[in-house]
């Protein structure tokens, strides 16, 4: 069993919106692909479902797209949930 660690999660534009809060707490495992990470958080947050092709998550204070990276979290990390970057 993988251990589970404490991690911030911070929302951001029509994703703080849909949660109702900028911030939370979440325990999630240490060892998680990007992928799970998000279906966790949306399991807690079903309105979330709607931006899932708009999200993209910054963990470690890089962007992660959801997919199979493996991420390695410790306690107090951070994952901010923001929209897509748009280049120019």
């Amino acid at each position: 069993m993988v251990p589970r660690c404490q991690v911030e999660v911070l929302y951001f534009a029509k994703r703080a919106e849909i949660v109702g809060v900028r911030s939370e707490t979440i325990f999630v495992p240490q060892e998680i692909k990007a992928l799970q990470l998000w279906k966790e958080i949306e399991s807690w947050h079903p309105g979330l479902a709607d931006v899932k092709n708009k999200v993209i998550f910054a963990v470690y204070q890089e962007y992660v797209e959801l997919g199979d990276q493996l991420l390695l979290l410790q306690p107090g990390d951070e994952i901010a949930i923001v929209p897509p970057i748009s280049g120019g």
